[in-house]
Order: C-alpha cells, then sequence, then structure tokens
C-alpha cells in the first residue's frame, strides 16, 4: 500500500514537472529544448559539477555533454568557473537566468506544501519531515553528489 501511495505521488509531481517543462520549451531562437531543460536540472542537483562528472552521472560521453554544455552556455543559462584548487579544471555553474527559471517550475512543489501544513497537523508535518529526511540522506545512495 505505502509503494502504491509513494508512487501515485511520485507520478503527479513528475507530470506537474514534465508539463511546466513543456511550457517553458518553445519553438523559438534561444529557448530551452526539454533535454536542455532536464540537463540543467541535473546540473543543479549536481551543484557545480565539472563536465565529466555531468557525462559520467548521466552515462554520456565526454562530447556529447561538452555540446551540451556549451549550447547552455550560449543561452545564457550556464557559466563556466575554473575550480579554485586546480586552474585546468572547471565548474559548471548556473546563472541567475537559470535561477529566475527555476522558479517558475518549483511554484507546485510550494504550493503541495503550503497544502499539507494547512491540512495535517503539525507533528504528523514534522514526523513527515523526519522521513523524507532519512528518506534523502541514508534510503538514496545512489543519487548522492
Amino acid at each position: 500500500m505505502i509503494e502504491q501511495s509513494f508512487i501515485e505521488v511520485y507520478d503527479k509531481f513528475k507530470l506537474q514537472f514534465y508539463r511546466r517543462v513543456f511550457d517553458q520549451v518553445r519553438e523559438r531562437d534561444g529557448s530551452l529544448s526539454a533535454m536542455e531543460a532536464f540537463s540543467l536540472e541535473v546540473i543543479f542537483m549536481l551543484d557545480k559539477p565539472t563536465v565529466g562528472q555531468f557525462a559520467d552521472f548521466l552515462k554520456i560521453s565526454q562530447s556529447n555533454a561538452t555540446y551540451k554544455v556549451n549550447s547552455l552556455m550560449k543561452k545564457g543559462y550556464l557559466e563556466r568557473h575554473n575550480s579554485s584548487t586546480d586552474r585546468r579544471e572547471y565548474h559548471l555553474v548556473l546563472s541567475e537566468k537559470f535561477y529566475r527559471y527555476r522558479a517558475l517550475m518549483s511554484t507546485y512543489e510550494h504550493t503541495v506544501m503550503e497544502r499539507i501544513e494547512q491540512r495535517i497537523p503539525p507533528e504528523d508535518v514534522q514526523k513527515f519531515d523526519e522521513i523524507l529526511q532519512i528518506m534523502s540522506n541514508e534510503l538514496m545512495p545512489e543519487c548522492d553528489r
């Protein structure tokens, strides 16, 4: 029962996210493709990865990752910053343009959280938060950055 309930909630979040991605994707010069939008999300979650780390995580070639990065840089969503420890290496840093885009994309999550706090008693919200933290910190090691 819990597995089915979790899948239903997860699927609803994904559907809403996909709807927003396709709403943002336009057939005009400089707009993001759906694949670019997903690439930005991965870069965001990896927290300033190198191109190699980005490629390794997605299991794509370094040249394919570089192509995606260059396209996102041209569109103004991404910047390269030299590493402070190794000047030959650089990290992918998201631009202000990305964060404006991300703010548009995360409104649904905020809406659901507000609804949870309105509908569920505070002690249950606290327990739910503890469960989510355990899931994130302990039960999903494959997704650690």
